[in-house]
């Protein structure tokens, strides 16, 4: 492909059982292109498995504007994963990454856009005065925290995919084929000149599909494949559990001189059964995660299977 039919911005959104918010999506994603990119655009829709409309409705604005193209997972792969999906096949020397469900505007791009003129390699959304509810608002700050802590690196509640990137840090980032995918750890990671900007937050109709127990598994995948902390903790746990038990062994010893223990050795058998099996489970349980994961890796499975495109 010629340097000239290189389109400026891609577009990249996964989109999840989205059928009642995908015509606006569109409409307003070409509303701000246009004027941005002349026909120097294109939107990559990734349907990551939706049982609803969503596929149709994508197929229909496919067919109607070339500049639209759509894949259809063949299942339910994960949101990053669909980002993945869409990052392989765009084009754009600048690429635009956002949810489907209108909460990241689309509004927003050329903001976006213009501030990475100024020497950015990304320009990182950052939401504004966020429109969820105060529990949903503050279940994410204390992920995040936690994820924080046990990652060992920074983590914004206030950025997720929402932001737009080129071409070389997305490169960068496609050369990542870890099956755990976690795209604002990635693109931390791939380094190169980042800043944010503060954007508005948009409201949405429709329910989030981050439950507690996917976010809580979210986390733990993330952990496991870019942190060794659990394995320093699980030292610890170790260490501090020897200690308990040194002390429970001379309050026992202590007892026994005193005559205050009928049937001697049978504390200091359970103290130490404990002690060992409480620090070989923990152990074990953490060493095996990380052997699942390191499995899981081997496997060398794709990360997404496409079963439909409209090109």
């Amino acid at each position: 492909m010629s340097a000239s039919s290189v389109p400026l911005i891609s577009v990249v959104s996964p989109v999840y059982q989205a059928e009642r918010v995908l015509d606006e999506l569109v409409v307003r994603l070409e509303a701000e292109l246009v004027p941005l990119a002349g026909s120097g655009w294109e939107i990559i829709l990734v349907d990551d498995g939706s049982t609803d409309e969503s596929w149709q409705v994508i197929c229909r604005h496919a067919a109607r504007r070339p500049q639209i193209r759509g894949l259809r997972l063949s299942r339910n792969f994960g949101q990053h994963h669909a980002i993945t999906a869409g990052l392989d096949q765009c084009l754009g020397q600048w690429i635009a990454v956002l949810d489907c469900d209108l909460q990241d505007q689309p509004e927003e791009i050329s903001r976006l856009w213009h501030k990475a003129q100024e020497g950015y390699d990304a320009v990182l959304a950052r939401r504004g005065q966020r429109t969820d509810s105060p529990v949903a608002i503050w279940g994410a700050r204390l992920f995040y925290r936690m994820l924080e802590y046990l990652t060992g690196q920074a983590q914004d509640p206030e950025v997720s995919n929402f932001g737009i990137y080129h071409r070389r840090l997305i490169n960068t980032i496609l050369q990542l084929r870890e099956s755990t995918r976690y795209f604002p750890t990635m693109v931390r990671w791939a380094g190169f000149r980042q800043t944010s900007l503060r954007v508005a937050h948009g409201q949405t109709s429709r329910p989030t599909s981050y439950s507690l127990a996917r976010r809580l598994q979210l986390a733990l995948d993330i952990l496991l494949t870019y942190s060794d902390k659990p394995l320093r903790l699980a030292v610890y746990l170790g260490l501090l559990l020897a200690g308990v038990a040194f002390g429970l062994g001379l309050w026992m010893l202590f007892r026994a001189l005193r005559g205050q223990i009928v049937v001697l050795g049978y504390a200091s058998l359970i103290v130490s059964l404990c002690f060992f099996s409480g620090v070989l489970i923990t152990v074990l349980g953490v060493v095996g995660l990380y052997v699942g994961k390191t499995f899981e890796g081997v496997r060398a499975r794709p990360l997404y299977v496409v079963a439909e495109s409209t090109v």
